[in-house]
């Protein structure tokens, strides 16, 4: 990886590839909108920051290389050696044909409580009406960053609030539980950061002991915060490519990568061609 300074800001080059716009929104993450201009406009911890895609290039506009290394590096995941990940997948035919589609989808590293509490409120909702939840929460508890742009509220500062205290926010029955998360994260019940290191099923219950939080939402909290790559959250794309491609479970070269073969999967079922091989 290089990293050289310009006039608008960092370019990071030679970083073994990005799919920015799966990456970005692929329903892992909800504070990211692709702007007129190509750029991705998005929100990470305290930091508004835009990304252009330049060639195989990425342009962080306004970066500061300290911010990029203390935050960036890790939030997009580059520790990993996806080449080799990528490579073990291709094992499997229909793996190795997706991510020649779809190139590098990375798997964020993001905040822990923003993961829980973001997927809470995905629960049986939209993309799109997830991101206006998610926008208003941040707008009306978040820190005020400058420029329209707020950071994501504290378990903290959510614990001292009553569900109708997001009345505002319009998510609906889900107020109960992002307050009943916060609460117990906010208070040491929930050990967000324990549960890094915590074993998969013993973390999936501790995380079930919140009120709304089932499998998937658990999964989701363990795969996209808390660094749990064999986490496999399913909804019915999985479960469908899953019963169809694999009846006999998934293939050997997944083990320890089923959060980043979920990715595959998810796009592979969502496209024509998916939905004609596998239903």
């Amino acid at each position: 990886m290089n990293i050289a300074r310009n006039t608008f800001g960092l370019r990071l080059t030679d970083f073994g590839g990005i799919n920015l716009g799966l990456t970005l929104d692929c329903g892992q993450c909800f504070r990211w909108k692709k702007l007129a201009d190509g750029a991705w406009k998005g929100v990470v911890g305290s930091h508004a920051v835009r990304i252009i895609e330049d060639g195989e290039d990425l342009i962080f506009l306004g970066m500061s290389e300290d911010v990029f290394i203390n935050t960036f590096y890790h939030y997009l995941d580059f520790d990993r050696d996806y080449d080799k990940a990528l490579k073990r997948l291709s094992e499997d035919e229909l793996l190795k044909d997706t991510i020649e589609r779809y190139g590098t989808i990375r798997i964020l590293n993001q905040e822990p409580w923003e993961t829980l509490c973001s997927f809470i409120l995905s629960s049986c909702n939209n993309i799109a009406r997830i991101k206006g939840i998610i926008e208003r929460l941040c707008a009306l508890f978040g820190e005020d960053l400058g420029g329209g742009e707020f950071s994501f509220p504290s378990a903290e500062r959510l614990a001292v609030l009553e569900p109708e205290d997001l009345d505002p926010v319009r998510c609906g029955y889900r107020a109960e539980y992002v307050i009943d998360a916060a609460r117990k994260v906010a208070e040491g019940e929930i050990d967000l950061e324990k549960l890094k290191v915590t074993p998969l099923d013993d973390a999936r219950r501790e995380l079930m002991k919140i009120k709304g939080v089932g499998v998937k939402v658990a999964d989701c909290t363990l795969l996209f915060g808390l660094g749990h790559m064999s986490a496999f959250p399913k909804d019915r794309h999985i479960l469908r490519i899953a019963k169809s491609a694999y009846p006999d479970g998934l293939p050997e070269c997944v083990k320890g990568l089923e959060g980043l073969a979920q990715q595959y999967m998810f796009h592979f079922q969502r496209t024509e061609n998916g939905r004609r091989t596998a239903v």
